[in-house]
């Protein structure tokens, strides 16, 4: 299968040679190629360039791509949308001036979301998420990092690695399984934790290493769930089974998250609502990168990370949906990219940046994702007619997508005779 998109008013993240990461100021710089072709033959970029150097290139499909933009697809490095059933009854408790934190304590929340997934067998639990994934695929995303967590068993968490797998064999998407071991504390383990740490460090995390599924370890590291003890405990116990960290730190309150995921070389510190100068040092000349969970902010109505401060200092930023049934029911890259502009302050550069090449680095596949760079991975964006790549941003609420190349294949997201299973 080759494909030749041509015409291309605008390619955006252009790199002649492999860039992982972007940092600080040069989060800022956005490399376009104007009136341009890209070359791709079975799942790969093998070409792209000026117009005028097209000529005599054969493809068994050709796209043209007269007044659209093309883009690597989103990568959206922090997702939990392996879930059962949803929680809108919570969303009108919240409306009715619930706290988050509330209907947590009576009962709700997580432990809402673990008793449903808990109670779903394998099958549809891997129906309604791969069908999920699939509606992200069609506008604009073609990588997933995806968590357990709402298991709160051993047997459940093991439930959603093998849904989990699943989904990473039969969909066309780019798939990163992440263990998230420790995401709340079971109503039977309320009043002993330290057993359920043992659970957790002596049997779960185990168990998930044989299945040789996850490499990544998750804590949610936050007042009511687990201190800065408990998670390091967890980080070490993943370290003896080869698990790097991306945990959850400083959503509602800062506890020391920041320095100790930097401690123990996190592949990324996420949320940081919360953010102080002693977060900021503890990622200077670290491998760590912060993401951003703009859609969290927007649903729950909490702060939104400081990016300028991040990006300032000099340090990269990658941008995520937090996709999950209780605090960030969307999974939308595109809301996210314009959520970063508008509630961040982010510019349209530092967001794409921040959504393409810096989420695929906080999924530790920047290597072959996230850029339009020869030997890559063909997963694309080609938007509708647009005059600017501004415009993605800048209409909040609008699907600029048309088609997209995902693994390879030209699928049109309007076609519901389209698959998204390989």
């Amino acid at each position: 299968m080759s494909i030749l998109i041509t015409n291309i008013k605008q390619l955006l993240q252009v790199h002649d040679h492999n860039v992982l990461i972007l940092k600080g100021e040069a989060m800022k710089t956005l490399s376009v190629l104007e009136n341009a072709y890209l070359y791709i033959e079975h799942d790969t970029i093998i070409e792209y360039g000026d117009m005028k150097y097209c000529e005599g290139i054969e493809a068994e499909t050709i796209v043209d791509a007269t007044g659209k933009i093309v883009l690597p697809s989103w990568c959206d490095s922090h997702t939990h949308l392996v879930y059962a059933g949803n929680r809108t009854t919570e969303f009108v408790d919240r409306i009715n001036g619930l706290s988050y934190a509330e209907i947590a304590n009576r009962g709700g929340g997580i432990l809402n979301s673990a008793k449903l997934l808990q109670d779903t067998s394998e099958e549809d639990l891997y129906e309604q998420s791969i069908n999920r994934l699939e509606e992200l695929i069609k506008i604009g995303t073609g990588a997933f990092e995806i968590k357990t967590g709402y298991g709160l068993t051993v047997e459940a968490e093991l439930k959603m690695l093998r849904v989990i797998k699943r989904i990473k064999l039969e969909s066309l998407a780019k798939i990163t399984p992440t263990l998230l071991a420790a995401h709340a504390i079971p109503e039977d383990y309320r009043e002993k934790k330290p057993d359920y740490i043992k659970l957790i460090t002596e049997e779960l995390i185990p168990k998930a290493a044989k299945l040789n599924i996850a490499r990544y370890i998750d804590v949610f590291c936050e007042d009511g769930y687990f201190d800065i003890n408990d998670t390091e405990a967890i980080l070490k116990a993943g370290q003896k089974y080869k698990f790097r960290p991306k945990i959850h730190v400083n959503q509602f309150n800062i506890l020391g998250g920041v320095a100790l995921g930097a401690k123990y070389n996190a592949l990324s510190v996420d949320h940081l609502e919360e953010l102080n100068a002693e977060d900021i040092k503890a990622l200077k000349n670290k491998d760590t990168i912060p993401v951003a969970l703009p859609g969290c902010s927007f649903f729950l109505g909490i702060p939104y990370t400081p990016a300028r401060q991040l990006i300032d200092a000099g340090l990269p930023l990658a941008i995520a949906s937090d996709y999950n049934p209780g605090s960030a029911p969307s999974g939308n890259m595109n809301f996210v990219v314009s959520t970063a502009c508008i509630k961040l302050k982010m510019t349209p550069e530092e967001a794409i940046n921040a959504a393409t090449i810096n989420g695929a680095y906080a999924m530790g596949i920047s290597n072959m994702y996230g850029s339009i760079t020869r030997g890559k991975k063909a997963n694309v964006i080609i938007t509708k007619p647009l005059n600017h790549y501004s415009e993605i941003p800048y209409a909040f609420a609008h699907n600029p997508i048309e088609q997209i190349v995902i693994n390879g294949q030209l699928k049109d997201i309007k076609n519901p005779e389209e698959n998204f299973r390989i």
